[in-house]
C-alpha cells in the first residue's frame, strides 16, 4: 500500500493545497530520491500556497532579459522580436532575437527562454536540462544552451536560455487535432527518412559516455542493485502522494507490485525520459531531424525505462490498412527491438521492459489524475484548460495498467 495513513478526503485536500513542514518531511523520509529531484519537490511544496499564475508581459520579459544581459556584462546589443510560443503543457517558452557583441565578434541569434509557470505539471530541473544540452551537442541534434538562471535571479522561475531550433514536430498537412506526438502519421516518405535517425539517436543516448562528464544535477545508481528502480518508483509515488485529491485502489495495488518486483540494474545508461515523436523537430523538406527537445525527465538509469515509454500505445498508430503498428508513427512494432539492439549493441530484457511499462502507467496516472488536476484547480499554470483535458488519459492508462497487472497479483 502507498501508506496514506488513513487521511480523510478533506485532510488530503487541505494538505495538498497547504502542505505543512511535517508533511513535507514525511514525504522526504518515505520516498527518497536523487538530491536534485528532492530539492525540486521540496521547493514545489513550500511554494504551493503561493499566488496563482500571472502571465509575464512582453515588456516585463524585455526588462528581465535586459537585467540578465547587464549582469552578464553584455552592453552592446539590440533586443527584438519578443514573443510567446504556443504549446507546451508543462513549460512556458518565450522567444526573442539578440544581436550583440560577443568579445569582439558580432552575433545575431534567435533564442528561447524556457521556464516553469508558478507550478508545472512536471517538477523538473533546468540545471539538468542545461547540462545535458551542453553534453549532447555534436552527438545528437540539440539546441545550443546559452545561459542558465538556476535560482530565478533574472526570471520569475528558474530558466534556461537556449538557441531557437528550426523545424516542425509533425507534417504541416496533418489534418487531425491530436496533441503533438500522439499518433502522428508521418506518411511513407518521411517515415523512411526519419525512422533510421530516430533509432540512431536513441542508441547514441543510451551508449553515451556519461562518466566523461561531471554532472552536478545527476546521481549515478549502483550497478547490480535496485537503487535506480527505487529512485524512479519513489519519484512517482511522491508525486502521487503529494498531489492527489482522491483515493484510487488500483494505484495501491500497482505500487505494491512495483515495490516487490524492482529489477536490478544491468547497465547504467543515459535515459532521455520522454523519447517519442512530438519531442523532436525535423526539416520536413529534407526529412532531417534538427533538434531533440524536452530533456527535463532525463536521468542516469535503466534504458528499459525509455524503451517502455517510447513503445507506449498512445504514441503510435496502425497503418491505413490496419496491418502494421508503427512505434511513434515510425518503426514497425515487430522490428523495433531488433533495430534497437543492432544500433546500440544493448540487449532488451522482457522482464525489465514489463516492469517499466507498469511504472510508466503509474507515472502517467499520477501526473494526470494528481498533479495536473491539482495545478489546474489552484490556477498555477498557463495551461489550465489543457491540464484539465489530459485527465481523460486516466481511464485509458488505467485500463492498460490493469491489463499489465493481470496474472501478476
Amino acid at each position: 500500500m502507498t501508506g496514506r495513513h488513513m487521511l480523510s478526503a478533506t485532510e488530503r485536500f487541505r494538505l495538498g493545497e497547504q502542505p505543512t513542514p511535517d508533511f513535507i518531511r514525511q514525504m522526504r523520509e518515505r520516498f527518497p530520491v536523487e538530491p536534485e529531484i528532492d530539492q525540486l519537490f521540496v521547493r514545489k511544496m513550500e511554494r504551493r500556497a503561493g499566488p496563482e499564475y500571472s502571465r509575464l508581459s512582453l515588456d516585463e520579459l524585455r526588462n528581465r532579459i535586459e537585467a540578465m544581459l547587464a549582469d552578464l556584462g553584455i552592453t552592446d546589443y539590440t533586443l527584438s522580436d519578443l514573443r510567446w510560443f504556443t504549446g507546451g503543457v508543462s513549460k512556458i517558452q518565450l522567444g526573442f532575437t539578440l544581436d550583440w557583441d560577443d568579445s569582439g565578434r558580432r552575433r545575431n541569434e534567435r533564442m528561447v527562454v524556457r521556464m516553469d509557470p508558478n507550478e508545472g505539471s512536471n517538477t523538473t530541473s533546468r540545471l539538468r536540462e542545461y547540462e545535458l544540452l551542453k553534453a549532447f551537442d555534436g552527438i545528437v541534434p540539440v539546441p545550443r544552451p546559452f545561459w542558465l538562471d538556476r535560482d530565478a535571479r533574472w526570471f520569475p522561475e528558474p530558466a534556461l536560455v537556449y538557441e531557437f531550433a528550426e523545424g516542425v514536430t509533425k507534417p504541416t498537412m496533418t489534418t487531425t487535432g491530436q496533441v503533438s506526438g500522439m499518433g502522428t502519421n508521418f506518411g511513407p516518405e518521411l517515415r523512411a527518412k526519419l525512422a533510421p535517425q530516430f533509432m540512431d539517436c536513441l542508441a547514441k543516448i543510451h551508449t553515451f559516455d556519461y562518466a566523461a562528464h561531471d554532472f552536478e544535477s545527476m546521481s549515478t545508481p549502483s550497478l547490480g542493485t535496485t537503487q535506480n528502480a527505487q529512485w524512479q518508483l519513489n519519484r512517482a509515488l511522491r508525486i502521487w502522494e503529494e498531489d492527489r485529491c482522491e483515493d484510487l485502489p488500483l494505484m495501491d495495488v500497482a505500487a505494491a507490485w512495483l515495490r516487490d518486483n524492482m529489477p536490478a540494474l544491468d547497465v547504467v545508461s543515459m535515459v532521455h525520459g520522454d523519447y517519442r515523436s512530438g519531442n523532436f523537430l525535423f526539416d520536413e523538406k529534407a526529412g532531417r531531424m534538427t533538434a531533440w527537445l524536452d530533456w527535463e525527465r532525463a536521468h542516469l538509469g535503466d534504458r528499459h525505462r525509455d524503451l517502455a515509454w517510447t513503445t507506449h500505445p498512445s504514441f503510435g498508430h496502425y497503418s491505413e490498412d490496419g496491418s502494421v503498428y508503427y512505434i511513434c508513427g515510425l518503426i514497425p512494432a515487430d522490428e523495433f527491438y531488433d533495430r534497437y539492439t543492432a544500433a546500440s549493441g544493448l540487449s532488451v530484457d522482457p522482464a525489465r521492459l514489463e516492469y517499466y511499462r507498469i511504472l510508466n502507467c503509474f507515472q502517467i496516472i499520477a501526473s494526470v489524475a494528481a498533479t495536473a488536476t491539482r495545478v489546474a484547480s489552484l490556477g498555477k499554470s498557463h495551461q489550465d484548460v489543457l491540464l484539465t483535458r489530459v485527465k481523460g488519459m486516466e481511464s485509458i492508462t488505467g485500463r492498460e495498467l490493469v491489463r499489465l497487472l493481470k496474472g501478476k497479483i
